[in-house]
């Protein structure tokens, strides 16, 4: 079986704690995945995998986690054709609802233009928001995670989100 990347960035925690979840979820369902705080991994180490999660929280005002925006601009360079990802951001709805997840967008978008094919969707419904650059129609580009709000939700959402991205990653 052909392992994942799961590559990650958090300043609080949160982010770490779930990327340790789905990480070790995943493996008990048979997938085999390396992790990597992207604060001491090249960004150019992603273009090893041709499957990735990739996991970064939305900071202050719609900003990326401060490890993914030291890289941002290297990361913007890579070329994913032929990889597929999935993208995954802890945000607060409520405090920041002008830009929740935006950092999904922020990484999402490039690895798109850059030639990869994105999956893991997830549906707006049951957020309360005003706007995000992670939206596609009535989607967000991957799974978002509130734990400032519902954290009692994230649990569950992450299960519902490994066994949709297992099957898009015909694991």
């Amino acid at each position: 079986m052909e392992k994942i990347g799961l590559f990650w960035g958090s300043n609080t925690g949160n982010q770490e704690e779930a990327a340790g979840f789905l990480k070790e979820y995943m493996e008990s369902e048979g997938a085999q995945i390396d992790e990597f705080n992207i604060a001491d991994t090249d960004p150019k180490k992603m273009l090893d995998y041709k499957k990735l999660i990739i996991g970064c929280p939305t900071w202050h005002i719609g900003e990326l986690q401060d490890d993914w925006d030291f890289i941002y601009e290297k990361y913007k360079e890579l070329d994913f054709s032929g990889i597929t990802a999935a993208f995954f951001g802890c945000g607060d709805q409520v405090g920041y609802a002008d830009n929740f997840l935006d950092a999904i967008g922020l990484l999402g978008k490039p690895f798109m233009q850059n030639g990869g094919k994105l999956i893991g969707r997830w549906p707006t419904e049951g957020y309360e928001f005003d706007n995000s650059l992670a939206l596609d129609g009535d989607e967000f580009l991957g799974l978002g995670l509130d734990n400032d709000n519902e954290e009692e939700l994230s649990e569950e959402r992450m299960i519902v989100w490994a066994e949709l991205i297992k099957d898009e990653f015909e694991l």
